[in-house]
């Protein structure tokens, strides 16, 4: 709690503005659709990537009402795609709540997606600015492309670290860094400015998305029971350094089988301590750490001390979260 508070210190007042331009957008006539938002809105947890949007608005300048409607139609972009999801995975719950399919079915999931992400486009518009538009929409198509990069690669023996990486940039960090480009943007920052604050948010979601890795090779609260990843065929960051590393022939054939889907319960287990054991965690770790020092490197020397403190606060939270 006491990194939230260093975060939202400077924008406190601007994310209780947001916040309240959110809940009205479950002020709908249509009963059935005023339902499922308010019951969205009751997932959307301390909604970092907002937040992110705004502190960079504040690097470079101050909130505008191009900074809050950016912030909503990228929080609407990102709710849009979780609810999708939640339909493409048959998942039940978000967030420790029933999903939206769950608690109706995949035909409404799939429309309340629908309208949300129409929703965001609106909101792209009263931007008014082109650019802002065009990194929307290509953040939508990014982040579709990187869901089916990640298929295309999932029948693969062995998934590289480079491959890993893009998955993860296109999937998770390709939201950041778009926050952290539209927030400098709708603030008036320079052409380099706005690339600098967009490679800081690529840094921070490259960190968020290892972390919610790292919390599948243990038990845990966050919604996946442990090897959840894995079960899916998944290889993340500690396996594929655990397998390059030390990885033997029977460690191998059985990363073949995950891949077909015939790994047992128990061996899924043992390949989770196999990559516990060969230092997969700690390199994890160490890599998180690399990336918030290239990011905390990028930022302006002359940006106020709050926001330089929240900024990194929040990658501390990012890092150091536990779900």
């Amino acid at each position: 709690m006491e990194l939230y508070n260093i975060i939202t210190k400077p924008i406190e007042a601007e994310f209780a503005a947001f916040r309240k331009m959110q809940d009205d957008l479950a002020l709908n006539p249509n009963p059935l659709l005023r339902e499922i938002i308010l019951h969205v809105n009751k997932q959307r947890g301390k909604q970092m990537r907002p937040m992110m949007v705004m502190l960079f608005g504040k690097v470079f300048g101050e909130v505008s009402d191009t900074t809050y409607n950016a912030a909503l139609a990228l929080e609407l972009l990102h709710t849009a795609s979780l609810v999708h999801d939640d339909v493409v995975d048959d998942s039940m719950q978000r967030r420790g709540q029933a999903s939206v399919n769950a608690l109706y079915n995949n035909k409404l999931a799939v429309l309340v997606g629908d309208y949300l992400l129409s929703t965001a486009l609106v909101f792209t518009g009263r931007c008014g600015d082109p650019r802002i538009t065009d990194i929307v929409g290509a953040l939508g198509q990014t982040l579709a492309d990187g869901e089916i990069f990640q298929m295309f690669h999932s029948h693969e023996k062995m998934v590289s670290e480079e491959v890993y990486f893009e998955i993860i940039r296109k999937k998770t960090a390709s939201l950041f860094s778009s926050c952290a480009e539209i927030g400098a943007l709708s603030a008036g920052a320079q052409p380099d400015d706005v690339a600098r604050a967009r490679q800081i948010g690529e840094y921070i979601g490259i960190c968020f998305q290892i972390r919610d890795d790292i919390f599948d090779y243990y038990s845990n609260d966050v919604g996946k029971p442990t090897g959840n990843d894995m079960r899916e065929g998944k290889l993340t960051l500690p396996i594929i350094y655990a397998v390059r590393t030390e990885g033997d022939d029977r460690i191998c054939e059985m990363i073949d089988r995950l891949k077909a889907g015939e790994l047992s319960e128990a061996e899924i287990g043992e390949l989770i301590e196999f990559a516990k054991a060969k230092g997969g965690i700690e390199y994890a770790e160490r890599t998180m750490q690399e990336y918030r020092k290239k990011a905390i490197d990028l930022l302006p020397a002359s940006i106020d001390e709050d926001i330089r403190n929240a900024i990194i606060a929040y990658m501390d939270a990012v890092i150091n979260r536990s779900k």
